[in-house]
């Protein structure tokens, strides 16, 4: 089975920045690390970039590469960030790390404009790597990186990334998986089991979500 391998901090996530508006003017990645995805943003859109990052060291060298960069935990320093000024928030892998993310949703929504969108990255546990270990050879064993990441505090699925969205207040959502598996043997037992594992094959579920 295919094995993603991560960086956390010096990631442009591609992957990610296709979906980011390109009529946007402002943005704010939340877990920015170095700053990678945000310079990319800039160079795209040349949208005013704004960034939060948890390690001082890392958040040191995103200055280099976004116009704004404040430290620490997001609950801690939201009176440092804007009311009503984000086109775009994003979580790239980081709503899985927090112990709240349902009311980190909701704390950010005010900083959204009103047309603002909310782009959110989330490892799915549902991905047939995950599955395969767990039902299988019946183990579930923490990794340095990956869906069992270590220092992962949440887990989800496609169902409960909508619902955890829901909860926040956003109102429209829409899911798209990404970093998809391409493997024929997988493709032929979606076949046969009728797609019921179709969402298995996604190593993330990418939400984009509205506050109205």
């Amino acid at each position: 089975m295919k094995k993603v391998q991560t960086n956390y901090y010096n990631l442009s996530r591609t992957d990610v920045v296709s979906f980011v508006p390109l009529n946007i003017t402002t943005i704010l990645d939340i877990g920015c690390s170095q700053g990678a995805f945000l310079k990319l943003v800039k160079e795209q859109t040349g949208a005013e970039t704004w960034g939060i990052e948890l390690l001082p060291e890392i958040a040191e060298k995103a200055k280099d590469n976004a116009d704004h960069i404040l430290v620490g935990k997001i609950e801690e320093i939201l009176n440092l960030i804007p009311d009503n000024y984000f086109d775009c928030i994003t979580f790239n892998d980081v709503l899985e790390h927090l112990v709240e993310p349902t009311e980190v949703l909701k704390l950010i929504k005010p900083k959204l404009t009103r047309k603002g969108i909310v782009i959110a990255s989330i490892p799915n546990v549902r991905y047939i790597d995950n599955l395969y270990n767990l039902l299988v050879k019946k183990e579930w064993e923490y990794k340095d990186s990956g869906i069992l990441d270590s220092t992962h505090l949440r887990f989800f699925t496609r169902k409960s990334m909508s619902r955890m969205f829901v909860q926040a207040g956003y109102k429209k959502t829409e899911h798209i998986g990404i970093n998809e598996l391409k493997s024929l043997k997988f493709k032929l037992f979606n076949l046969f089991t009728l797609l019921f594992f179709d969402d298995t094959k996604y190593f993330q579920i990418l939400f984009i979500a509205s506050k109205n």
